[in-house]
């Protein structure tokens, strides 16, 4: 899983409301299609993406593919959004440590 197949997953604006109707509950294709403005084999197509990035995955249940956020996406996402968010956290502290050493 590479972090350009999770964003390039998540660009496409009916992706990320499937992806999103996923986070919300588990749900099979049908139910995700039901809620969706493109067709049952779009959001199919659309969930293969998902998986191949590692943000969803399937189980088996009964005839069945229920599909849920895959935790080692998720997790590898927000450690690359961290290591963002941590930065600017470290420069925002050096900041103001130069600023309180002027005064």
């Amino acid at each position: 899983m590479t972090y350009d197949k999770i964003f390039s997953a998540l660009s496409d604006t009916t992706r990320r409301a499937v992806f999103e109707a996923i986070a919300s509950a588990p749900q099979s294709v049908g139910e995700l299609a039901r809620n969706q403005t493109v067709s049952r084999p779009a959001v199919s197509q659309h969930l293969k993406v998902l998986e191949k990035a590692g943000l969803v995955k399937a189980t088996p249940h009964g005839t069945r593919r229920i599909y849920a956020l895959d935790q080692t996406g998720l997790i590898a996402l927000r450690s690359y959004l961290d290591q963002f968010w941590t930065e600017s956290l470290g420069a925002y502290a050096a900041e103001v440590h130069r600023q309180s050493a002027k005064h």
